[in-house]
């Protein structure tokens, strides 16, 4: 188990572990995220719809804020993007916590998701810059395996809070964000890179997305992963399938734990599983796998046999999560991190909006089996996508590549 251990995270850089616990930290207290919709309608007491739209407002915010974040991020550096992103965050959430009118609410929830949204792709820009490329993959997977213990825990802490006094989400939520940015201030340094020539690269661009939308390779990768993604958020259909069947709404807790139990438990066996092939490759695979789950939940008609569906799913996206993070970091040239990171970020916002969105009305039109069916081919026609976008990338990656592929000089610290 030492072996094992070592193998999985031994090796990585102090600042990534630093990272890493921010990471823990931020998730644990991430209860406004988790709780929002149920507050909304059962504290609040507003309708269904407006509280729909304020979930949709907070994603919007997100995605403006992952563009923005990204652009500070190579601008003025790491450090400005992810205490400036927690900061506001946490007076946002305090202040939405005592926010009783509507267009009050709706506003501040707007900009609680874009302020949240300009601290990540720097995060995520820190870690590519101080974790040299062959460890990337591990520092991926371990990155995500604490988002999910976060998540979980938080979702069990935020119902006990709840029930104690509804503004304790959003005043412990802000709390764990200021804590967050502590850690990053005292513990985490500058890490955004000194301009550099590498290959066809030859000067860092200071500009805004110009640079990546000018980029096939990495939008096509982009697009290829918001679809997989689309096909995995489209799951919150299952408590139509599950009522369709006959079986019980409360039938789906332990359904969909079964996700959360997966990620927990095995992610970091992940890394020595598709470590040593071509990512590409590897993410087709998982949309296969991904695909396939989907399919079996078209045939399942008991409990069992639908927790088995989510289980192979699952496996296909602890498959994908890492490779898709390693091969983001892989096609992003050293200068434009942030903005890289920001864009595709834009894939899952899009995979959250359009998941539920589309998975609705098919299921509304078609009926739930149909909609599992069309994930399944979806999912293998995003496998193709890969398979065909290889080449290409593997090509990008070598004219990207440094001579020794070891973390950049960083550039002088701002903050």
């Amino acid at each position: 188990m030492a072996t094992w251990w070592r193998q999985t995270a031994g090796g990585l850089p102090r600042t990534f572990w630093y990272l890493w616990t921010a990471t823990l930290i931020n998730r644990l207290g991430s209860f406004v995220a988790i709780y929002l919709g149920v507050y909304l309608v059962s504290v609040r007491h507003f309708d269904a719809s407006y509280a729909g739209m304020v979930i949709g407002l907070h994603g919007a915010g997100s995605a403006v804020g992952t563009l923005l974040g990204g652009i500070v991020a190579d601008r003025w550096g790491r450090r400005p993007a992810m205490l400036a992103g927690n900061v506001t965050a946490a007076a946002t959430a305090s202040t939405l916590g005592l926010s009783t009118q509507p267009v009050a609410i709706a506003l501040l929830t707007l900009l609680l998701g874009l302020f949240l949204g300009v601290a990540r792709p720097a995060f995520t820009a820190t870690i590519i810059d101080v974790v040299g490329e062959r460890d990337r993959l591990r520092a991926m997977t371990l990155n995500y395996w604490a988002i999910n213990i976060g998540f979980s825990v938080a979702a069990t802490v935020a119902g006990l809070l709840v029930r104690v006094d509804p503004l304790l989400l959003f005043l412990v939520n802000a709390a764990v964000l200021l804590g967050t940015a502590a850690l990053i201030a005292v513990k985490v340094p500058e890490s955004r890179p000194a301009p550099v020539t590498v290959g066809q690269f030859t000067r860092a661009d200071r500009g805004g997305f110009g640079v990546v939308l000018r980029d096939p390779v990495f939008l096509t990768f982009t697009a290829l992963t918001g679809l997989a993604w689309l096909c995995i958020e489209a799951n919150v259909m299952l408590p139509v399938a599950l009522q369709a069947d006959g079986l019980p709404a409360a039938a789906y807790g332990p359904i969909i734990a079964v996700n959360g139990l997966m990620i927990v438990v095995g992610q970091l066996f992940v890394p020595r599983l598709i470590g040593r092939f071509d990512r590409s490759r590897t993410t087709a695979v998982a949309a296969v796998v991904i695909g396939t789950g989907f399919a079996l939940t078209a045939l399942a008609e008991s409990v069992w046999f639908y927790g088995l569906a989510v289980l192979v799913w699952t496996l296909g996206e602890m498959m994908m999560t890492p490779a898709n993070s390693a091969l983001t970091a892989d096609l992003s040239p050293a200068a434009q991190r942030g903005r890289y990171q920001g864009v595709y970020s834009l894939g899952y916002a899009f995979a959250t909006f359009g998941g539920p969105t589309v998975g609705g009305l098919v299921t509304d039109r078609f009926g739930d089996t149909a909609l599992w069916l069309g994930l399944f081919g979806l999912a293998l026609l995003v496998a193709v996508g890969n398979l065909l976008a290889a080449p290409a990338r593997t090509r990008r990656i070598g004219a990207l590549r440094a001579p020794d592929d070891e973390p950049a000089r960083p550039a002088p610290a701002l903050v």
